[in-house]
């Protein structure tokens, strides 16, 4: 059983679904999106698995520091403007056998354990 979480050790939420899934006894594969942003091809099955929408992926407060404007863009272009300002990416995603949860709240990612 590999799990996988997309996280960012400087979120809250992000350190809360860490800790929730080593207080189940699973010591998940660590991609610290930041310094390793998905390339347009990952995120794109990770937006898939999720169910979203890129927009529904998207932070809006740090989209529009970067100058993203969400509403102007097609899907394909916001992938690509995410995967070039990862920041932007809605955080932690946490992986499993295909499955993909969104840890907001932390407790969500259980579905798919």
């Amino acid at each position: 059983m590999t799990v996988t979480i997309y996280h960012n050790p400087r979120c809250t939420k992000s350190r809360q679904t860490l800790e929730l899934l080593r207080s189940r006894g699973i010591e998940p594969k660590i991609i610290e999106y930041l310094k390793t942003p998905p390339t347009a091809a990952e995120l794109t099955k990770l937006l898939a698995n999720l169910g979203l929408l890129p927009r529904e992926l998207l932070r809006a407060k740090e989209a529009r520091e970067a100058g993203i404007a969400a509403d102007k863009l097609d899907p394909m272009a916001l992938i690509d403007a995410m995967v070039k300002n990862p920041i932007v990416i809605e955080r932690p995603i946490v992986v499993k056998n295909g499955r993909a949860a969104l840890g907001r709240p932390p407790e969500a990612v259980l579905a798919i354990l």
